[in-house]
């Protein structure tokens, strides 16, 4: 049975006048110095202190375990995660934006950890609220029967839906082009030298869209066009439900283990083209998890699409695209990867029907890279190279389809 804590942490308006007008914002703020998680023998207490009161709600997941807590969106700005790493029983925590309007805190629980207690305190003078959870462990058994998310349309991420399929368009038509910003929202992605995945991705997947509309013959799509959460499935049924004609991801990673320059083409693939684009694979599918998402129900998508794909003309027109991507990329200055195609089960990829790849532009781990990856005239550059592969595969990949149809 899902156990739903919710509530209003509401703003005192009649003292308005005393609250510090210097910090007065449209939106609650999170007070980093003032919140926090601990431990005692028994409980572990998250407190969170805000700059005003806003709705909220608190639920567990399992598989692995996690506490979610939402709030109407509030303002992170200044929170470092490390602000809450201090309990033995959390193993990390992760903040930022969920869907329009809402916020989310995710709580990766080291055990299983049961909510006993939510105390809510309004400060009568300030308007600013605390909120206190407590949290006590209880077995696997218990804690898997209580969890689950709730459904509620003003906080969650739409229901999946069918999708139509779109008519075929003529050969004249704009090539429809979804770039897909990874990560967003709660999910920033990598983060080095105080620049984040998720920021810089969304920076050149506008600039690319401009690149691609000024050169003619484009039509681009964004999955995200703003800093929000876009879940992997949600990704892939946009691509779907608008007819476009490729995908193509937008990434630039870190690698903890090794090294790793230059631009990078990955298509999909059940087995990995080597042990680091498993790990990046790997990564890249935790960001739903992370982030709060209920996949307890969710199917092995990737065995799915493999059989998608072997009944399809969908492998061999990806192939061709990606050996385009790269070429048009490195003909532009690159710097390209030593071995700049690779395979991985990247989930983002599902679609059995659009060619689909990802593009790591460059990784942040990589001073080299993160030092392109800053500049815009490197991105411009690299996204003239996506137009240009993107513009000889349209060619080819007519022609080719037309063979076949004769």
């Amino acid at each position: 049975m899902c156990r739903v804590f919710a509530g209003i942490l509401i703003m005192c308006l009649a003292v308005a006048g005393s609250v510090d007008a210097q910090g007065f914002s449209g939106l609650a703020r999170v007070l980093p110095d003032q919140s926090g998680i601990s431990d005692t023998r028994r409980t572990t207490v998250l407190d969170l202190k805000l700059s005003q009161g806003v709705p909220y709600r608190v639920f567990t997941l399992n598989d692995p375990a996690r506490l979610v807590l939402d709030f109407q969106e509030v303002d992170w700005q200044g929170v470092e995660t490390d602000a809450f790493e201090t309990s033995e029983r959390v193993g990390s925590v992760h903040f930022g934006g969920y869907v329009p309007g809402w916020s989310r805190m995710v709580l990766m629980l080291a055990e299983p950890l049961a909510v006993d207690l939510v105390d809510l305190r309004i400060d009568d003078v300030t308007g600013s609220a605390r909120l206190a959870l407590v949290l006590v462990p209880v077995d696997a058994e218990s804690f898997a029967e209580s969890a689950s998310a709730p459904r509620d349309a003003r906080w969650d991420l739409p229901e999946p839906a069918m999708v139509e399929v779109q008519p075929e368009r003529g050969p004249d038509a704009p090539l429809r082009v979804m770039l897909d910003p990874g990560h967003g929202g709660i999910d920033p992605g990598a983060e080095k030298g105080g620049l984040s995945e998720k920021t810089l991705m969304l920076t050149f997947a506008r600039e690319l869209r401009e690149v691609l509309v000024r050169a003619g013959g484009f039509d681009v799509l964004l999955t995200r066009d703003d800093d929000r959460f876009v879940s992997l499935e949600r990704r892939v049924a946009l691509a779907q439900r608008s007819g476009a004609d490729v995908f193509v991801s937008l990434h630039a990673d870190s690698l903890s283990e090794g090294m790793a320059h230059g631009a990078t083409v990955y298509i999909l693939s059940e087995d990995a083209s080597d042990v680091a684009s498993a790990k990046l694979a790997e990564r890249h599918d935790r960001s739903d998890l992370l982030s709060g998402v209920d996949l307890t129900e969710s199917d092995d998508v990737v065995t799915d699409v493999l059989l998608d794909l072997a009944r399809t003309e969908t492998r061999p027109r990806t192939d061709a695209l990606a050996r385009d991507l790269v070429t048009g990329m490195a003909q532009t200055g690159g710097p390209m990867n030593r071995r700049p195609l690779r395979s991985a089960a990247f989930s983002v990829l599902k679609s059995a029907d659009i060619p689909s790849v990802l593009i790591e532009i460059g990784f942040l781990s990589s001073p080299r890279d993160l030092k392109n990856l800053s500049n815009p005239a490197w991105r411009l550059q690299i996204a003239e190279g996506i137009r240009a592969g993107l513009q000889v595969w349209r060619q080819d990949d007519l022609a080719r389809r037309q063979l076949f149809r004769q």
